[in-house]
């Protein structure tokens, strides 16, 4: 199996970038991709004019910061989201 070279500055419009994350595994739609870009938590993107476009590299960063720790079983998850959300409440009450 050989690896692809991937030039990061590679530029796509949003109704492209799905089609690119899910070539490298990561199955997103265009409507999550405009939805995220109003809401924040999507990937960065600049203007071509009126188009938003998108990087090859900072697809994949986005795609790759939305994935779990690597787990060994379904258990080992939960208790890991579990703590992840004790944590999280206890630092709002500290707050």
């Amino acid at each position: 199996m050989s690896l692809e070279t991937i030039d990061r500055s590679a530029l796509f419009l949003r109704d492209e970038a799905p089609a690119f994350l899910k070539k490298h595994g990561f199955q997103t739609t265009v409507s999550t991709l405009a939805t995220l870009a109003t809401r924040g938590g999507g990937p960065v993107y600049r203007k071509f004019g009126n188009r938003p476009v998108y990087t090859a590299g900072d697809l994949l960063d986005w795609a790759h910061s939305r994935l779990s720790e690597p787990c060994r079983s379904t258990s080992e998850d939960a208790a890991r989201r579990t703590a992840k959300q004790r944590a999280a409440t206890e630092y709002c009450a500290a707050a």
